[in-house]
């Protein structure tokens, strides 16, 4: 980028535009909105719907982090990592997680789609998921139980939700 603004206001407000969150962010987000009642599973699911509405509705990276199509869904690395003390279907501790403050335009998406996310079960994201051409053309051919680590492609994902809206 080539910097042509004047004033110390000017530059932090062009960062300010173009920031991207990190995926912890978005993970605490998600679980302190949901209260805790949020297993590790579902997590992923969210952050991953979270990830992909963003990305088609304000064409902009929600965080810069890649979703691999795990066998149960989409996973976040990091994420599985920071939450492998937790069993995969057991609640996430709201007190693990710091309070994220989001742009108002990105919290009001978010706000909607974990609001009607989050009420299907961790089995139901799971189905849901695997029908859709985002986490199948990712896996390919790879059978449904076997391990994949293959990155699930924001534009694949936009493709995909843009015909949904």
């Amino acid at each position: 980028y080539t910097f042509a603004y004047t004033t110390k206001y000017e530059i932090k407000y062009f960062i300010n535009n173009i920031q991207m969150y990190k995926s912890k962010q978005i993970s605490d987000w998600i679980i302190n909105k949901t209260h805790g009642d949020i297993t590790h599973s579902k997590l992923h699911k969210l952050l991953y719907y979270c990830q992909a509405w963003h990305y088609t509705v304000f064409n902009e990276v929600l965080f810069d982090e890649r979703i691999e199509a795990w066998a149960h869904g989409p996973v976040v690395p990091s994420q599985f990592n920071r939450f492998n003390n937790i069993d995969f279907f057991q609640n996430i501790k709201v007190k693990d997680c710091e309070n994220i403050k989001l742009k108002s335009k990105t919290e009001q998406l978010l706000n909607e789609v974990v609001g009607i996310y989050n009420k299907c079960t961790d089995g139901h994201l799971e189905l849901l998921v695997k029908r859709e051409d985002p986490w199948k053309k990712t896996r390919g051919n790879i059978p449904e139980f076997k391990k994949c680590q293959k990155e699930i492609k924001l534009d694949l994902m936009k493709q995909y939700y843009i015909n949904l809206n």
